[in-house]
């Protein structure tokens, strides 16, 4: 059986890999990244500040992913964004017809139903990596309830 810690550092991984890439993807080609976001016809009006903003935050979530202290915000951070992209996929697709990707690199090769299965695939990882943390975080906290308690009774 596969331990519990194992499979929250894969999903991790994952997501640090995930999330370096798109940075440094979206910052390779600055220019381009820039300009796709205009384009959006959601995000045109604050174009300038999320294409200031999201390399920022997607550098900031491999920062806290990778120290243990601040990992499991760290997930909840990539689990938010990954919703709030998937909803943004889903409000191009559903309002308009020019569809301007700025993903940065390979991500940015998908078709848009690729975009939702990859999504729908990370926050599914990113709810089971959180759970398994609370519930060892639990685990821990009980153990550690249950060792004061001996010592104080003996």
């Amino acid at each position: 059986m596969i331990k519990r810690t194992t499979i929250i550092e894969t999903i991790t991984l994952l997501n640090i890999i995930l999330f370096l890439y798109t940075g440094i993807a979206k910052m390779d080609d600055y220019s381009v990244f820039k300009e796709q976001l205009t384009e959006s016809p959601v995000l045109a009006p604050i174009s300038k500040t999320i294409a200031i903003l999201l390399p920022i935050l997607e550098f900031l979530v491999v920062l806290m992913l990778a120290i243990p202290r601040w990992r499991l915000k760290g997930l909840y951070t990539t689990l938010a964004l990954m919703i709030i992209f998937t909803c943004y996929i889903t409000i191009l697709l559903t309002t308009s017809d020019h569809l301007p990707c700025s993903c940065g690199g390979i991500i940015g090769l998908l078709s848009w139903k690729q975009h939702l299965i990859f999504n729908g695939l990370f926050i599914l990882l990113d709810i089971w990596a959180i759970r398994l943390m609370l519930k060892e975080k639990n685990e821990s906290t009980f153990k550690l309830n249950e060792e004061v308690n001996y010592n104080i009774l003996h």
